[in-house]
C-alpha cells in the first residue's frame, strides 16, 4: 500500500459497495471510498477493475482517460494499463518494456447483490461481502433502489434503519401513525458476527406498496457488517419465505455517504419503477432527518458527545457497542 494513502485499517479491510454493476460500462467511472479517489473500468472481457484514480507517471486522473483494446489509458501521456495494473505500453518510448514499478495501484473488486464492491486493503482475513440471505430465494423478487447521497455518516444511516420508534413521526400514514407510537420490548444481542435484533413489533398503516390496511408487523434486524443492515419480516406461514430489505452504505467521507436499498419481496405485480418509487418516498423522508443530526458522526462513546437513550433504543445502543468492539473509526466520534 502506497505511503500516500491514508486509510483506516479496519474499514479498509472490509468490502464496500461503490456503484451499481449495471452503470459500469465502456467508460471509466470515477468514485470515492473512505476518502480515496478510485476509478472503476471494465476490460475487453467485461471484467471489472478498481484502480486508484492517479497515474503513477505524473499523477493525472485515470478516470479522464478511456478504455482502448481492453486497457485503461491515461489521458495525459497515453500510458496503457492492464487489469492487474501492469503498464503495457508507453507511447513516447514504444520499444521500452515498463517494469513493475510503473504499475497502477489496484484494489480487489467483486459483484454481489447487483452492486460492485471494493476492498482497499488485502492484508488480514477476508471478511467477505456482507451476506443477504434472501438473495438466493427464487420466490422473492430482487430490486435495487438508489443510489441515495446523504450528507451524513454511514453509521448514522445504519442506526436510523434500525430505529423503529421514529416510524409514527417521520413515516406517518405509511410505516407508522401517531396513534401507535409505543415500541414494545424486543430482544438484542451482539457477537462477532454482528448485531441481532428479534421480536420487534410495529403498527404499520402500509408496510409495503400493496398493503391495503394497517396491521401489526413483526421484524428482525441483522447488522452483518459495520455499514450494512438487513430487515427481515416474520416468515409467511403459508408461503414459507421471509420478505427482506438490505441497506448497503458506502462510506464516501466521514460525513458523506452513498446508499442502496436491496429489496427481496413477494410482489411480482408491481413494476420496478413502482417499487423503487415507494422506497424512494420512504428514504426521502429519512434523509433530511439524518442530515439534520449533530454531530453528523455517530457518537459511540460519551467522551466527545453524550447522547441519552431510552428503552426503545436498545438496537442502536447495541450497534454502537458493536462498532466500538470492531474498532471502527470512520464515521464515528
Amino acid at each position: 500500500m502506497s505511503e500516500s494513502l491514508s486509510l483506516p485499517l479496519i474499514e479498509a479491510r472490509l468490502w464496500h459497495p461503490v456503484c451499481e454493476a449495471s452503470v459500469l460500462a465502456a467508460e471509466p467511472l470515477p468514485l470515492r471510498l473512505l476518502g480515496q479517489d478510485l476509478v472503476l473500468w471494465r476490460d475487453a472481457a467485461g471484467a471489472p477493475h478498481a484502480f486508484i484514480d492517479q497515474c503513477p507517471h505524473r499523477g493525472a486522473r485515470l478516470s479522464l482517460g478511456r478504455v482502448c483494446e481492453g486497457r485503461l489509458t491515461c489521458p495525459y501521456h497515453g500510458w496503457a494499463f492492464e487489469g492487474d495494473g501492469r503498464c503495457a505500453s508507453i507511447p513516447a518510448v514504444p520499444g521500452f518494456k515498463p517494469p513493475a514499478s510503473h504499475a497502477a495501484r489496484t484494489f480487489a473488486v467483486v459483484e454481489r447483490h447487483g452492486l460492485l464492491w471494493v476492498r482497499l486493503l488485502q492484508e488480514g482475513d477476508d471478511p467477505g461481502v456482507p451476506r443477504f440471505d434472501a438473495e438466493g430465494d427464487a420466490r422473492l423478487r430482487k430490486v435495487l433502489c438508489g443510489p441515495y447521497d446523504v450528507a451524513g455518516s454511514a453509521p448514522r444511516i445504519v442506526e436510523n434503519f434500525l430505529d423503529m420508534s421514529h416510524f409514527g413521526f417521520v413515516h406517518t400514514g405509511i410505516l407508522g401513525d401517531l396513534a401507535h407510537t409505543e415500541t414494545p420490548p424486543y430482544q438484542v444481542s451482539v457477537d462477532a458476527q454482528g448485531v441481532h435484533v428479534s421480536d420487534v413489533r410495529a403498527w404499520q398503516p402500509q408496510s409495503n406498496r400493496l398493503s391495503a390496511e394497517g396491521s401489526w408487523v413483526s421484524y428482525g434486524y441483522e447488522v452483518p457488517a459495520p455499514y450494512t443492515a438487513v430487515l427481515t419480516k416474520a416468515p409467511d406461514a403459508q408461503a414459507g419465505y421471509s420478505e427482506s430489505i438490505a441497506l448497503f452504505v458506502c462510506p464516501v467521507e466521514p460525513e458523506r455517504s452513498r446508499v442502496w436499498v436491496r429489496l427481496a419481496v413477494p410482489d411480482f405485480a408491481s413494476s420496478d419503477e413502482q417499487l423503487r418509487a415507494f422506497q424512494d418516498g420512504i428514504f426521502m423522508q429519512d434523509a433530511p432527518i439524518v442530515e439534520s443530526q449533530r454531530p453528523r458522526l455517530l457518537p459511540v462513546t460519551d467522551a466527545v458527545v453524550r447522547e441519552v437513550h431510552s428503552a426503545a433504543d436498545r438496537s442502536s445502543t447495541a450497534y454502537r457497542r458493536y462498532l466500538r468492539e470492531q474498532g471502527i473509526t470512520f464515521g464515528v466520534c
